[in-house]
């Protein structure tokens, strides 16, 4: 039997070592439930049970329960009835009355785990809050710490979701609308019931869990799984527009410049990234301008762009502008088309040029401070290009000999009679054709293969025109070096103005030095790729009827 005694002893023994080398492993310090019950701070005798009734249930907790989440009510009206006893000479098992409250007893059973040291998870969004609304009650600062880092409880659409605070840390999600518009829940520990004094407050004031009644839990659902960083297939545009419509109504930023319709590839023929991006997604924020200095315009570039929160480096934008928003105006002669904009266009057209200009150090507008001021501000005047250092009202724009444009629904390949009114060109790098014999340094629409985030300077010869009279195309290199054709329709009606209207168009923005214009540089669009139509009768045969017929 003895031998029996010393082997359960050393058993007991050899197992605290086996226990210390664990937690030595986890890199977690092993603390036993002595140094636990010493490290409670002794605000009551830890020896002694204090009677606590929540509603119609008895709760005998110790001292040391009480005081290992102190100061709190509990603990305050203990420490008086004590010390009034230890003066009075009293009794404490006799003398120690029980503090009654009125409160649920359920909720308070598993706040009496907590103060006897188990880790309280809450269950839902009814039970965290109150857990939370009791804690505070009763200024239990470790259970209120607790519950603060704990997961957010919502209910939306009449669905109840749990969420880890982690899934708002990504870059653009914080602060969002759980953490600004339940600050009750959200707020810091400290703030107990804003806007109420705790002074003779007989009971917290009821509170509902949140919820979102007027939001769809699938969507939600969904938005959930991609801040997890998992992929949510897009089924339509009408799908993609309901993730973005409560992404904003969340607040989720970075989220939204994920879910933006946008393209981004390598275009080998130019040896750089591209983004493709709709006006209306273009924030200030992300906008670049990529410097590429040539010995014939030391001031060019091209505007980029970077989502932001998402992307670490800028692309080269191609900016997308729909809506049948954008006119072109052809003056006669071959005289370069200018890109006039109506609606909300023209107003973000004019926002993107005053970004720009303040990117590249020039005042956002050219209005005198003294008109703006008589007539009620910047904010009075109407927006249009026109009133930045950058463009007039109508912007300059520039066919890139590699843009594609359909005309009518059909593709437009002008002839070389339609050239500049029907003015003839030598080819590039023969006398005439730009200055000097042999090849021109000069940028081509190719540009580069060095990144565009660095000042480059491109020496690319340009080739010459196909010899076929079929399709020959004849290219132009303008004052500042860029290679351009521009093509004009014929007009039966005689030498006046040609209009298209843009469907959808998505252009390249760049920027020059300007001799004439109202500063330095100016900003044009380059064309990339344009659905036009010349007339209304166009526009009308690519109408569709409701019915599908």
């Amino acid at each position: 039997m003895g031998a029996d005694l010393n082997a359960s002893a050393n058993s007991h023994h050899n197992s605290a070592p086996r226990s210390l080398k664990s937690s030595q492993m986890n890199n977690q310090p092993l603390v036993s439930s002595t140094q636990n019950v010493t490290k409670i701070p002794k605000l009551l005798p830890h020896e002694r049970v204090f009677p606590i009734q929540i509603g119609s249930e008895l709760f005998k907790l110790s001292g040391a329960s009480i005081s290992s989440d102190a100061p709190s009510y509990f603990s305050q009206y203990f420490q008086a009835q004590v010390k009034q006893a230890e003066e009075n000479g009293e009794d404490l098992s006799t003398a120690v009355r029980t503090l009654y409250i009125d409160r649920d007893p359920t909720t308070f059973k598993d706040i009496s785990l907590h103060l006897q040291g188990y880790h309280v998870q809450p269950r839902d969004a009814r039970h965290f809050v109150r857990l939370f609304a009791d804690a505070q009650f009763y200024s239990l600062p470790k259970l209120v710490s607790q519950l603060y880092e704990e997961s957010i409880f919502t209910c939306v659409g009449g669905r109840e979701f749990q969420i880890s605070r982690d899934l708002f840390s990504g870059p653009g999600n914080s602060p969002n609308f759980f953490t600004l518009g339940f600050a009750v829940f959200f707020s810091s520990p400290e703030d107990l019931f804003p806007g109420l004094d705790r002074e003779g407050l007989l009971r917290p004031p009821s509170i509902e869990p949140p919820s979102i009644p007027n939001r769809s839990p699938d969507i939600f659902a969904e938005l959930l799984h991609l801040l997890r960083g998992y992929p949510v297939h897009i089924r339509s545009e009408h799908h993609r527009a309901e993730l973005l419509r409560d992404c904003r109504y969340f607040n989720f930023k970075g989220l939204e410049q994920r879910l933006i319709p946008h393209a981004i590839s390598f275009n080998q023929a130019r040896g750089r990234e591209e983004i493709v991006l709709r006006l209306r997604d273009i924030l200030k924020s992300g906008i670049t301008i990529g410097a590429e200095p040539t010995s014939l315009d030391p001031l060019a570039g091209w505007v980029t762009y970077a989502r932001p929160f998402v992307d670490d480096h800028p692309y080269e934008l191609v900016l997308e502008i729909g809506e049948e928003s954008t006119r072109l105006r052809f003056g006669p002669g071959g005289t370069a088309p200018r890109a006039e904009f109506f609606r909300d266009a023209r107003t973000r057209v004019a926002k993107l040029f005053e970004v720009i200009a303040t990117k590249l150090n020039l005042p956002p507008t050219t209005q005198p401070l003294g008109l703006l001021m008589a007539k009620g501000g910047a904010s009075s005047q109407p927006p249009t290009p026109g009133n930045t250092p950058l463009s007039e009202d109508l912007v300059r724009v520039i066919f890139d000999p590699e843009a594609s444009i359909t005309l009518d629904g059909r593709t437009w390949n002008p002839s070389e009679d339609d050239f500049f009114g029907g003015q003839s060109f030598p080819p590039v790098g023969t006398a005439g054709g730009g200055g000097g014999g042999g090849n021109i340094s000069a940028p081509s629409s190719a540009g580069g293969a060095a990144g565009h985030d660095s000042p480059v300077s491109v020496s690319t010869p340009l080739p010459p025109p196909p010899q076929s009279t079929a399709s020959r195309k004849r290219r132009r290199i303008d004052a500042h070096g860029f290679a351009l054709s521009v093509g004009v329709p014929p007009n039966p009606a005689g030498p006046g103005p040609e209009e298209w209207i843009v469907r959808n168009g998505q252009w390249r923005l760049r920027i020059q030095g300007a001799k004439n214009g109202k500063a330095a540089v100016e900003c044009v669009l380059v064309a990339v790729k344009l659905d036009a139509m010349s007339s209304e009768q166009a526009r009308n045969a690519q109408r569709g009827f409701l019915g599908g017929g």
